[in-house]
Formats: structure tokens, C-alpha cells, sequence
């Protein structure tokens, strides 16, 4: 596997760091190389030197900070734990990361009000924790979520498995504080679930990737924990049946609260990495859960059940205890590992389409795959129609990487022509920024450019990301 290159910046002009070194303690300006190159990087593999790094401890340095990159004309790139897959935290402009983990720390919970506030910098997984003490959960869990905080979730925009009931970040968030590029303080929202009152600037932020706005704070709205959940497998002969099970399922009243798809190149990768028991002619795999009352569940159960069975199902299997719900799971879990180990390079994309068109975009994927000799792997969240499409090669190969690169192009316009959009959850970043137009408009491109300029007049946060041409 080839080394990521370091996109090099020069150092900072003497007059830049005198200011910095004025508004910042050296334990959090960094400008050594050394100390900078972690914050060069994110889980995309791209890799640029910042010139220097700041880590913030409250919102009133975050709005110094913006101010004094205005001033001296410095790019300012917002992180949190690089957990994003799309090189949407790359400095590959140089100037300054502001890092905000240190603004890791939960304001306020409201069980009675179902809201929690908190710092940018806190982890997903201790909003869970906090959240749970009052038998209550925030809904985005993306499979960082240890690991990942709310201002990164916020920013692409995150979502999981449980959004094809719950919603993805933007669904789940009343209100804001943030800085703007122009350095102002800004609050949006508020924290009631209904509130019609100016502009809804809380979801244009969401999922904006730093480019509009610095996220400090966030009124995050919190949902019951259910009383029980129950899981069920179904194991199907081939991708149409599964993918017309998926329709089914999610065309009766009773929304399930995960449906993940695996098909039968993920599924076998899977299993040879962790047997997981799953019957011999495995085509294509649904795993779905259901949650509520305990009184609920079982009509629940039943009623996903039934849409689930029909035409080419071989098994289908609910999990009695907690051990066998773990092992349903384990092959859903196991299959991130077995395509690290099997392929240096791995293009996963999160490609998104209406439920119905699942079967039209997985046919349209086994056929590119063979067209142009490229590895596809898909599995995903079914139920949104969110589905994670992996391109597998080796980066040593020139002609691997060339097709990688006429395959990418083509999966695109399949997903546009089936009325979909090219990103699900991830976020564009620079993955994706080039390709935008083919989905948008370009009057309407022009109307996000115009915000742009408002919110950040002289460009400074996160150049290069989320739209061409900023």
C-alpha cells in the first residue's frame, strides 16, 4: 500500500504569529510541523500541513480567532476528530485548524424538555451516556459515534442505522451557536420543537462542512429510549428479492428502527472473515430491528416479519437474547474489516436513492462492475435508500486505478438518473465537490455561492470543500 503524500504550506509570516502568539497559550498554538501534522489529516487519507493549529477552549476564542483570520487573510479550517471519510477537514490551503476538542463539555440537560446542550467538541458516545442516565438517546449513531463529536456529526451531517426511523443530526438539533467567516456570533434556533420565527439557519449549518459557519454549541433534541428492541435476519436467494423485501418493509405502517442490506459479494466476504452462520445460498442479506413499548413489540415484530417474507426468502430469523442479537450483528460487523484486509484501496461512497429504485441501482452496479473490471461491494442502510458502494483496487495498479476513476464517474450518473443524490450521510467534502453540478443546478449553485459570500465574505472557512468554486 503506497504512503499518503504531505501536501507541504509554507510558514506562517512573522507578523501572523506575533498575533497568534498574543491571542493563544503555546500549550495550544501549535506551529512545529511535528506537532501540527496530526491535524494535517483525516479518515479520507489525504494529508495536508497546516501552518499552524489552535485549540480553542470556549466560543469567545473560537469568534477571536475568525476575526484574526480575517484580518490577516488566513484560512481557517474547523475539526473535530477526523473521523470523516471525505477529506472535508484537509487543510489543503494551509493556513490554521481550529480544533475543538477541547470544547468538550455538556452544558445543560433537560430530561422534562427532552433536549441536551453541549460544546462542539463533545463525543457523540457521551451524549449517549448522559442522554441515557435519563432513559433518553440522541438519535444520529453513526458507527464512529465512540469516537466522532457533535460538531463533526453536525457538519456532514450524520446519520446511522437508526435514522431510517429517527432522522439524521439535522433532524434532531433545535439550535445553534456559531461563529460566521465574518466573525459574527450567531445563534439559530430555539428549544422547542415548534418554532416558525425568522429563517431556518439551524439546518442550512447542518451539513454545510465548516464552509458557512463554526459550530460552537449545539441544543440537541433528545427522544425516549425504547423499552425493548428485537432483531431479525432474513437471508435471501438473490439482491432483487432482498432489495423488493426492503420496499415492502417500508411500505406498512410499523418503521423499523435499523434495516441494513448486505449483498452476496458482502455477505461472503463477511462470513470468510467471521463465520456468523449464515445459510449455504445467501444471495443478499436484510438485518432489521424493531423497537418500542414492551407491549408494542411483539404486533411490531410481526408486522415487519411478514413484509419481509415473500419471494426468495431462504431464512429468516429473530434473535430470543442478547448473545444471538450479537450474532445476527456480527456479520454486519465483520465486514468493514474484511475489505481492509482483502483491498489496499477502498472508494466508498454513500450514494443514495428512493427505496423503490434500490433494485434498478444495484443491477446498474453488478453491471459497471463487470464493465469495467472493478470489485463492487454494496451494503448500506436499505430503508433510506442510503447505500454504501465500495470500489475495491489496488492502488499500485495504474490501470486498476484509472478504471476506478471511469467507474466512480459512471455509478454517479447512475444514481442521478434513478433520482437520487451522490451523498447519503458523508458529506462532499473534496471526495465529492467536483461532481456537485452534475446534482445541482446552476442557478441554484449560484444562490449557495451568494450565502457563501454573505456568511463568509472574504472565503476564509474551509476553502476548496462542499461546492466548486469556493
Amino acid at each position: 500500500m503506497s504512503t499518503p503524500q504531505i501536501q507541504s504550506a509554507p510558514p506562517l509570516p512573522e507578523a501572523a504569529l506575533r498575533r497568534l502568539r498574543a491571542a493563544f497559550p503555546p500549550e495550544r498554538l501549535y506551529t512545529d510541523p511535528a506537532d501540527c501534522l496530526a491535524y494535517g489529516y483525516d479518515n479520507s487519507k489525504r494529508m495536508a500541513m497546516p501552518q499552524a493549529v489552535v485549540l480553542a477552549d470556549s466560543h469567545d476564542e473560537v469568534a477571536a480567532l475568525v476575526t484574526l483570520c480575517n484580518e490577516l487573510g488566513l484560512p481557517l479550517v474547523a475539526r473535530g476528530r477526523g473521523t470523516n471519510t471525505t477529506g472535508a477537514t484537509v487543510p489543503i490551503h494551509g493556513g490554521v485548524v481550529l480544533s475543538l476538542e477541547r470544547m468538550n463539555r455538556i452544558l445543560r440537560v433537560s430530561p422534562g424538555d427532552r433536549l441536551l446542550e453541549c460544546e462542539a467538541g463533545v463525543l457523540n458516545g457521551d451524549v449517549q451516556a448522559e442522554a441515557g442516565k435519563h432513559g433518553l438517546f440522541w438519535a444520529p449513531d453513526p458507527t464512529s459515534l465512540a469516537y466522532s463529536t457533535v460538531g463533526g456529526n453536525l457538519g456532514c451531517c450524520a446519520g446511522g442505522p437508526r435514522a431510517v426511523k429517527y432522522g439524521t443530526a439535522r433532524d434532531n438539533v433545535l439550535g445553534l451557536r456559531a461563529v460566521t467567516g465574518a466573525g459574527t456570533t450567531i445563534r439559530t434556533g430555539c428549544t422547542t420543537t415548534k418554532g416558525v420565527v425568522g429563517y431556518d439557519l439551524t439546518r442550512l449549518l447542518v451539513g454545510s462542512e465548516g464552509t458557512l459557519a463554526v459550530i460552537t454549541e449545539a441544543t440537541l433534541k433528545l427522544l425516549p429510549r425504547p423499552q425493548c428492541v428485537k432483531t431479525v435476519r432474513a437471508c435471501y436467494a438473490d439482491v432483487k428479492s432482498a432489495a423488493e423485501a426492503v420496499a415492502r418493509v417500508m411500505g406498512q405502517p410499523e418503521t423499523p428502527s435499523a434495516l441494513e442490506f448486505m449483498d452476496g459479494d458482502a455477505v461472503q466476504l463477511a462470513e470468510a472473515y467471521q463465520p456468523t452462520g449464515i445459510p449455504a445460498g445467501t444471495g443478499a442479506l436484510l438485518l432489521m430491528e424493531v423497537d418500542g413499548s414492551t407491549d408494542a413489540i411483539d404486533a411490531a415484530l410481526r408486522a415487519v416479519s411478514a413484509a419481509a417474507a415473500g419471494p426468495g426468502l431462504i431464512e429468516l430469523r429473530t434473535a430470543a437474547t442478547t448473545a444471538e442479537t450479537e450474532a445476527l450483528w456480527a456479520c454486519r460487523k465483520a465486514l468493514s474489516p474484511s475489505l481492509r484486509k482483502i483491498a489496499p484501496k477502498k472508494v466508498n461512497e454513500d450514494v443514495c436513492v428512493p427505496v423503490t429504485r434500490i433494485p434498478e441501482l444495484v443491477a446498474g452496479l453488478a453491471e459497471l462492475s463487470r464493465r469495467h473490471g472493478i470489485r463492487i461491494v454494496n451494503f448500506g442502510h436499505a430503508g433510506n435508500g442510503n447505500m454504501h458502494t465500495n470500489l475495491l483496487a489496488d492502488p499500485e495498479d495504474p490501470a486498476q486505478m484509472q478504471a476506478v476513476h471511469a467507474c466512480l464517474g459512471e455509478v454517479f450518473r447512475l444514481v442521478l438518473d434513478l433520482e437520487g443524490t451522490l451523498s447519503g450521510e458523508h458529506g462532499v467534502g473534496i471526495e465529492k465537490r467536483d461532481y456537485v453540478g452534475w446534482e445541482i443546478a446552476a442557478d441554484t449553485l449560484g444562490v449557495m455561492r451568494a450565502l457563501k459570500r454573505t456568511l463568509d465574505p472574504n472565503g476564509i472557512l474551509n476553502p476548496g470543500k462542499a461546492l466548486p468554486g469556493i
